[in-house]
This record gives C-alpha cells, sequence and structure tokens, in this order.
C-alpha cells in the first residue's frame, strides 16, 4: 500500500530522522529542538549499544567534518521544509563543530537574517586540563524560518538575585525611580523588580548540569536538564503547538513538551531510546493525556492480536490507507473505507473460515450496490477483508468468487499490513526476603528472567502498580532483572515490564502480601 503522510502529533518513531522527515507534510511543525551527535568521536556516544544506533554512529564517522557536516545538513534540510513559517529551530551543539554547523548549514539553509540569537549554556564542573581553559559551555542556535516567528520572552522572565537587583536598582536611582535617599533598596522595590522578573539573556547561567544523583537521571550520559528544554519551549511555543525532537534520545524534549500542553513528535535509531521515551511518558500522563503512540520497525502479534477491538480496528485500518468508520455498532460488517469508498471489514481472528466471505459480499453489495457493481465490472476489488489469517475455505472461497464470478475480495493478513513477531514470552519472577525492621517494612529482593526471539534489552518496574492508572514506572532502565524494594506491611501490587531489541513489550503483573511472611497470589 502506498504510505500516507505522518501526521506528526504525539508520537515515537524508531528510525532513520532523514527518511521519516520525508514523509511529513511541509510546514506541520511550530518548534524544533535537536540535539544531535557532537562531532567528538567519543564512545559515549553508543549510549543504548542497538543496532540502529551503531549504524547511525559509523555512518556520521565515515568521514571526517565535512562529512560530518553533510550528514548533518540533509537532516536539517527536512526540518527545515516541515517547519511552518512562524516556527523555530534551536539547535544544541558544542566548540568541536559549532562554526561548521552554524556558517555551512543554519546561514545557508535559514539566511543569516533569520538568525536571532546564539544562547550560550553555561555549567561547572570539574576541568582537568592543564594547557587551555575548561570549556564549560554549549552553544544552541536560535533560527527562525522568517520574520514572522512566535516569540514569548515574558514567558521565561527569571527571578532576580541580590547582585541584579542592587544593579538594576543603581540605574533606577539616576533616574528618579528610587526613593530611597540614602541610596539603600527598598524592599518595596526589590519586591516589585522580582514580581516583573528579568528578561533573559542570551547566555544561560542559572541552569545547571544534571548531577549523578538527580531524579531526572534515566541513565542518559549527555540528557540535558528538563529546565532548559522548559525555557525553550515556552517561549518559542503556544499550547497545543507541535514540537519536534528528531534525536530524541531519553525523550526530556517530549517529557517537557507534554507536561506543558504541548503536542510532540520524537524520532530516534535506538529501540531503547523509544521505549525509555515511551515509559516515561506513561508516567507523567493521566486521564486528561492526549494518547501516544508508538512506531517500530516490528508489531507484538501476541498484543495486537487481544487488545481492545475496536481500537485494533481503528488503527489497522488507518495502516492500511483507509479511513475507519465511526460507527462502531450496527455497522452492517463494514468497518471502514478506502479513499474509493470501497469497503473493509476487519476481523481480529486467525483461521477465518468462509462464512465470513460469504456475508461480507453481500455486506459490500448492501453497503454501495452502484460501485459495488463498477468495481465487478473494472475488475477491481469489491471490498477488503483484514484479518491475522485466513483458513483453507476461505481461500478457496475467495478464489472461486474471483475465477466463476469475476468478484473480487481481497483476503489481506495483518503481517501484509504491518511485520508482526512475538514479544516477549511471559515473565517469570522470583522473589526473595532480604531486610526486616521493627515497624513492620520488608526489603524483597525481585529477579525477573523473560524470553524472547530477539534480546531483552531492559527491563522496568511499577512497585505502586494500579490496573486503573496504568503502568508507572518507579524504576524505568533495569538491564538485569533485579531489583530490591521496601514494602510496608499489607498488600501490594507489582508490575514489571521487559522489552526486547525490537521494542516489542510484556506485562507481567501480581500481588504479595507482607505480613510477618512474603506471599505472592
Amino acid at each position: 500500500m502506498k504510505s500516507e503522510p505522518q501526521s506528526p502529533v504525539n508520537r515515537l518513531i524508531l528510525g532513520d530522522n532523514l527518511e521519516i522527515l520525508k514523509t511529513f507534510e511541509a510546514e506541520s511543525i511550530d518548534l524544533i529542538y535537536l540535539d544531535p551527535p557532537f562531532f567528538s568521536n567519543k564512545n559515549y556516544e553508543i549510549i543504548w549499544g542497538d543496532e540502529g544506533e551503531m549504524r547511525s554512529f559509523q555512518d556520521r564517522w565515515a568521514g571526517g567534518i565535512s562529512h560530518y557536516v553533510d550528514w548533518l545538513k540533509e537532516r536539517v534540510e527536512q526540518m527545515y521544509r516541515v517547519l511552518k513559517k512562524t516556527g523555530c529551530l534551536f539547535l544544541h551543539c558544542d566548540w568541536h563543530a559549532n562554526a561548521y554547523i552554524r556558517v555551512e548549514i543554519l546561514d545557508r539553509l535559514f539566511g543569516i537574517k533569520n538568525f536571532v540569537n546564539e544562547i550560550i549554556w553555561c555549567y561547572a564542573g570539574p576541568g582537568n586540563v592543564k594547557n587551555r581553559l575548561a570549556q564549560k559551555h554549549d552553544m544552541i542556535y536560535f533560527y527562525a524560518k522568517s520574520s514572522r516567528y512566535f516569540f514569548d520572552g515574558d514567558r521565561i522572565r527569571m527571578p532576580y538575585n541580590e547582585e541584579t537587583i542592587a544593579r538594576t536598582a543603581r540605574g533606577a536611582s539616576k533616574t528618579g525611580i528610587m526613593a530611597n535617599v540614602t541610596g539603600d533598596i527598598s524592599e518595596r522595590h526589590k519586591n516589585r523588580l522580582n514580581e516583573d522578573g528579568k528578561f533573559p539573556e542570551d547566555y544561560w547561567t542559572d541552569i545547571p548540569r544534571l548531577q549523578g544523583n538527580s531524579s531526572e537521571r534515566i541513565g542518559y550520559p549527555t540528557q540535558k536538564p528538563e529546565a532548559l528544554l522548559e525555557r525553550i519551549i515556552k517561549m518559542a511555543s503556544k499550547e497545543g503547538n507541535i514540537v519536534l525532537d528528531p534525536f530524541m534520545g531519553g525523550g526530556t524534549t517530549l517529557a517537557v513538551a507534554e507536561r506543558l500542553g504541548r503536542r510532540f513528535i520524537g524520532i530516534d535509531q535506538s529501540t531503547t531510546a523509544v521505549k525509555v521515551a515511551e515509559v516515561r511518558l506513561q508516567k507523567q500522563m493521566d486521564m486528561f493525556s492526549t494518547a501516544c503512540s508508538v512506531q517500530f520497525h516490528k508489531y507484538n502479534y501476541n498484543k495486537l492480536r487481544y487488545e481492545d477491538a475496536f481500537a485494533f480496528q481503528d488503527w489497522i485500518v488507518q495502516q492500511f490507507g483507509g479511513e475507519p468508520s465511526t460507527k462502531k455498532r450496527g455497522d452492517l460488517g463494514i468497518d471502514g473505507k478506502m479513499p474509493d469508498n470501497t469497503p473493509i471489514q476487519v476481523k481480529r481472528s486467525d483461521n477465518i473460515n468462509r462464512i465470513v466471505i460469504d456475508n461480507f459480499k453481500s455486506a459490500a453489495e448492501r453497503a454501495d450496490k452502484k460501485l459495488y457493481d463498477k468495481n465487478k465490472k473494472d475488475k477491481k476489488p469489491v471490498g477488503y477483508i483484514i484479518a491475522f489469517s485466513f483458513n483453507k475455505g476461505a481461500m478457496e472461497e475467495a478464489a472461486r468468487l474471483r475465477l466463476k464470478e469475476n468478484i473480487i475480495i481481497e483476503l489481506v493478513e495483518v503481517g501484509q499490513i504491518v511485520p508482526l513477531a512475538n514479544g516477549p514470552a511471559e515473565i517469570t519472577v522470583e522473589m526473595h526476603e532480604v531486610a526486616r525492621d521493627m515497624k513492620g517494612s520488608t526489603k524483597i529482593e525481585f529477579i525477573a528472567k523473560a524470553k524472547s526471539e530477539s534480546t531483552i534489552k531492559f527491563y522496568s518496574w511499577d512497585f505502586e502498580y494500579d490496573e486503573e492508572r496504568g503502568f508507572k514506572a518507579s524504576v524505568l532502565v533495569d538491564y538485569e532483572g533485579k531489583q530490591t524494594h521496601p514494602f510496608s506491611a499489607g498488600e501490594h501490587a507489582v508490575a514489571v515490564k521487559a522489552v526486547d531489541n525490537d521494542g516489542l513489550e510484556s506485562l507481567e503483573t501480581f500481588k504479595i502480601k507482607v505480613n510477618g511472611i512474603i506471599k505472592k497470589f
């Protein structure tokens, strides 16, 4: 089937951002933040160890700086194409290639006149160099698509510190604003300054790098603080706007965008990065959040086969290139239509039999007799049936209708539309008591094991699992499947996810009772 243009709304996509961006509609994105791999050729760029991540690393290091610039430029070209006229792009880089990126990529694509700011993000940290000054800042280039770009600096006004208040007050006193004849700064003036806040400059010293013990840490060495993305998103987008991060890593941009009421799309070559971002978003999203879809190279047969019937019906019709029916009951067997109105029926089942073919033939003719007769005359399908598999009787009947009655009913297996794989098998969990205190709290060690057709990449844990609110990770990434957690006396629900190299997952939930002994039930 011909692929439809991507709808970049609350979507996580696994793959090469160059090829994926080519499928986006022009001028469909409001704000782009990208933190591409720096031109450093360091092993820490291999974070998750996925095949896609390794390929990307090798690709951009096939040559020197010219090759790196070409690699990045063709991607930024697509970002420029999809950015709205009112949109902005923020490109995060460091000293290794900043001059090349600005002159050879950004100035050429956006034009020098659309350069807005070079933001210097300063941060502290140990410096172990002896023959030069320690390099403790990154550059974030801020470019606009046109002079009509959106910007709201008032949204990110900053509190004054004592030194800045004093400097501002001294300047104000020369114009007669200050009422204190002694030259001291009145508390009233301090309060007024802090209520208004300081309009930010292009150097940011108030946002520290993430420390190892930060609650934001997810095991991503180059992870940026949420405060940095919050400032960018607030000043360059409005609620409801679409924010794109084409190198999403651990999903910081998307998590902040979702929290601020923006729509989002993230792209990454790493399966693990996509799954970590998904679990991270699931943790903070609530019943009022807009759902997030995840697009992988393969889809979990077990999950699709047994998920909500109507949700699967709508999703697979769209994947096939059709439009789902809005009527879910009493639809006379028509679950969607192709662009030319040819009907589609979906069966979330295996081994579909001949009776389904017979019934659908009647439903298709009854739904639009004129179109049915025209398709029959033109030797085109009068309808499509989508299912996981068809038995011999169904296939024989479809063949008979084609040969004897010139009626074509296409039998389409789900695997022909999207690639399927069996996700991780059922997860087994062992439990062991580790320690107990006088207040009745018990530390329990959990060891999870899962098998998959692909390699298990990591586990996630929810030690306060609630079926209604869904999985909210207490531990985001666990490579070993081993965790220790304290529990008070009583009953507790626990859930663990296993994620494999294809991005497929299994979820195991169970309850434990802690009361002198631990018991799983």
